[in-house]
């Protein structure tokens, strides 16, 4: 018992169903009931979205107005399920999977990652986290639009300065050595490599920031696949077909009409 109530889904449903209940005693339920409750938090929601946009509160004709907007929108909206509107609307079920998205993220794991966990992640995804090969070197050529001595620089910036065939080529070249012609857009080079660096794996103190980034964003979707894997549990999924179409299903999906 004491495993299920430490469930983060568990804790979710239940906020869920707590916050229907509180609806519908409080002024949900559907158009019927002829109640609709502003309360002060949303009044104070209301005058700081004024007093963001046009940089002071509302006065009591402007705050009136706002709240005459938001009952037309509780009206509309309320009307507009009730008949049935919100139905086969990509949009709105965009909108509302964003908001279960949203609201679930209550139950997902927010704790700051330790060193351990970001040097295993990190480990697991070397390629993500990488320095480029660099290269310094000093170069001649007719063009006066060059500098002769190009500082430490990464090989995605010399090619895109000079193009892939000049880079390709001074990278194969060993320090302390002229060499040439080599050829680029801008004519024909000397090139004298003063510093060649390979390229490496970045240690966790050098990319911590995006270690620690990339792996929230991982662990969030992947406690949201779980999420959704546990919710599939609660539903069968049947795959209507037409007539002559062939029939896949997988195993988590109810057989399709025959």
């Amino acid at each position: 018992m004491r495993r299920w109530t430490r469930e983060p889904l568990v804790h979710f449903l239940a906020l869920g169903s707590l916050l229907f209940l509180v609806f519908h005693w409080f002024g949900g339920g559907g158009p019927g009931n002829g109640r609709i409750v502003i309360t002060p938090g949303q009044v104070d929601a209301i005058v700081a979205g004024f007093t963001r946009t046009w940089m002071r509160p509302p006065t009591e004709q402007e705050l009136k107005g706002q709240l005459d907007e938001y009952v037309r929108e509780e009206m509309a909206s309320r009307e507009a399920i009730a008949m049935g509107l919100d139905r086969d609307d990509a949009v709105i079920r965009r909108r509302l999977r964003q908001k279960f998205e949203f609201a679930a993220e209550d139950t997902i794991d927010a704790a700051p990652p330790g060193d351990a966990t970001l040097q295993a992640w990190l480990d697991a995804h070397p390629t993500l986290f990488r320095a480029e090969p660099a290269i310094a070197f000093r170069q001649t050529s007719a063009s006066r639009m060059l500098p002769s001595d190009v500082a430490r620089s990464p090989r995605s910036e010399v090619a895109r300065v000079f193009g892939d065939a000049f880079t390709d080529a001074i990278f194969t070249l060993e320090p302390g050595q002229w060499a040439g012609p080599i050829r680029s857009g801008y004519g024909v080079h000397q090139v004298l490599v003063l510093e060649r660096e390979p390229g490496r794996q970045l240690t966790l103190a050098e990319a911590r920031a995006q270690v620690e980034r990339e792996f929230t964003i991982d662990r969030r979707r992947l406690q949201l696949e779980a999420l959704y894997a546990r919710l599939l549990d609660r539903y069968r999924v049947v795959i209507e077909r037409r007539p002559g179409e062939p029939v896949t299903a997988s195993a988590r999906t109810g057989a399709p009409n025959q």
